[in-house]
C-alpha cells in the first residue's frame, strides 16, 4: 500500500468533554446524493470508540504546510502532550472538532459502520462542509507516499 499516493487529514470527535483525533489517510466519497464519506479507523485508536459512541467526526484535509499536525495526529510526536493542545480548531453543526489552516473540512454523522476485522470503515452523511479557494489561495495538499510526505511538482 505505500505504492498508492493519498491525501492527508485529520479526523476527529467531541465526546463526553472531551476531543478525540487521528490522522487518516483513508477518505473516501461514497456518495454525492446524499453526500456522504468514509474513514477507516483501527480498533486500536483512542478515537475508534468516541467516534463509535458519539455517533459524529469531523475531517480536516491537510494543506503541506501542516505536516506537524499529521504527525501529531499520527501519535509520531509530542505522544504525551494533548492533540489538540495549542491547535487551532473550530466547530460546524456536530460538535466535532475541525482544524484551522486545512484546505477543507467535512462534518458528518454517522450513518453505518463497517466491522472489517482490525477497523471500522465509518460511513458519515456530510451534514456542514467548508473549504479554501483553491488554488487562488496557493494552498497545496499534504500528500503521502511510500512512507513520507510528498508535493505536488
Amino acid at each position: 500500500m505505500r505504492l498508492w499516493a493519498s491525501g492527508v487529514g485529520v479526523a476527529a470527535t467531541e465526546f463526553e468533554g472531551r476531543k478525540f483525533g487521528l490522522t487518516v489517510s483513508s477518505f473516501t466519497s461514497v456518495s454525492i446524493d446524499p453526500p456522504i464519506v468514509l474513514i477507516s479507523v483501527n480498533k486500536t485508536s483512542s478515537a475508534h470508540d468516541p467516534i463509535l459512541k458519539s455517533g459524529r467526526y469531523g475531517v480536516t484535509l491537510l494543506a503541506e504546510d501542516q505536516q506537524i499536525i499529521s504527525d501529531r495526529f499520527a501519535g509520531r510526536v509530542d505522544q504525551d502532550r494533548d492533540r489538540f493542545d495549542g491547535v487551532d480548531a473550530f466547530t460546524l453543526k456536530t460538535g466535532s472538532p475541525l482544524l484551522a489552516g486545512g484546505l477543507s473540512a467535512f462534518d458528518c454523522e454517522v450513518v453505518g459502520t463497517f466491522d472489517s476485522g482490525t477497523t471500522t470503515v465509518f460511513f458519515g452523511k456530510v451534514v456542514a462542509a467548508l473549504s479554501n479557494d483553491f488554488p487562488k489561495d496557493g494552498k497545496q495538499p499534504l500528500l503521502y507516499y511510500y512512507q513520507g510526505y510528498r508535493k505536488i511538482s
